[in-house]
């Protein structure tokens, strides 16, 4: 760690098993350092179990070779890594040249960013009701959605859900957890079929290092983020059970309304549409029913459409 800290390497190879502090706690206290998170890492190991294999990359390690190895495959491993980082950088470099004409950290658009992040990445596609990421675990990638719809939430000991953020396409999960250098706090399930692009820690790593103004657009991600989720608590705490479900139909018709949604509709579980809510799911299917009855909302095959948004914005009691 000190000659880490010290050189700031290229590329660091580290053991698991040795004394005082293993392999894995090098790994975590290397991504707790800002300037250190973002280099290339590769386990060189006896341990061949596959657990010890998967919580290497768990925890972030980009490659993992088991004794007894070759010199060629240590030096393949080796220039692998370290031809991926100078592809990221050049890519980087490119694209944020051709965005703007200057890659100065100034005025940097969204756009720019945003291409040279996600531009070429690997696809990962998942069904409805697939787990994506999963509270406790250690992330090694930021996600960011192409298609479909995505959940974030938590649960309690007797498995009773609160959703605590929906995703669309444009928008990055496991942000948070990969900023604090901690595990995801909320599981992430697709709500259809998804494809997310697949960004691997130390590309973004790199990029929020060297770029000042892609972390600003991030922290200000992060700031709305948490002035929504306030306000939305205070109405789960505050609103009637009306004014709940209709604040929660309406952040769903904010987020995944287009142009082509003439009215809104949207298939989505009552049991997620109730932790929405914060509400329980037989009060949500009754109120949902007084809506249907009162012309604020069609439900046909299970899916519902919002016929009144007016009437639900004025919704008090």
């Amino acid at each position: 760690m000190e000659k880490a800290i010290e050189f700031k390497p290229d590329l660091i190879i580290c053991d698991i098993m040795m004394p005082v502090l293993d392999g894995y706690g090098v790994l975590q206290a290397l991504q707790k350092n800002p300037g250190l998170a973002h280099i290339p890492f590769i386990f060189l190991t006896a341990k061949t179990e596959k657990a010890d294999i998967r919580k290497a990359m768990d925890l972030g390690a980009d490659d993992y070779l088991t004794k007894p190895f070759s010199g060629t495959d240590l030096l393949s491993a080796v220039e692998t890594r370290i031809k991926k980082m100078e592809y990221m950088r050049s890519e980087l470099v490119k694209q944020l040249d051709n965005h703007n004409g200057h890659h100065n950290g100034e005025s940097i658009s969204e756009t720019a960013l945003f291409h040279a992040l996600t531009e070429g990445r690997v696809i990962n596609r998942y069904k409805k009701k697939q787990l994506i990421y999963s509270e406790g675990n250690h992330p090694n990638r930021l996600y960011y959605v192409i298609r479909g719809k995505v959940k974030a939430y938590k649960s309690n000991d007797n498995g009773k859900e609160l959703v605590t953020e929906l995703y669309k396409p444009g928008d990055f999960l496991g942000l948070v957890a990969i900023l604090e250098n901690a595990v995801y706090k909320r599981n992430a399930e697709a709500m259809e079929d998804t494809e997310l692009a697949v960004i691997p820690r130390e590309d973004f790593m790199e990029l929020i290092n060297n770029y000042p103004q892609a972390l600003k657009r991030f922290v200000q991600l992060l700031a709305s983020d948490i002035t929504r989720h306030e306000e939305r608590l205070l109405n789960m705490a505050y609103n009637s059970l009306r004014r709940k479900v209709a604040d929660a139909l309406l952040a769903l018709q904010a987020k995944y309304k287009d142009a082509n949604d003439q009215p809104f509709s949207i298939d989505i579980s009552r049991e997620s549409l109730a932790s929405i809510s914060g509400t329980a799911t037989e009060s949500l299917i009754r109120t949902l029913s007084d809506f249907k009855h009162e012309k604020l909302i069609e439900i046909k095959d299970g899916r519902i459409y919002i016929l009144n948004s007016a009437k639900l914005e004025r919704m008090y009691n």
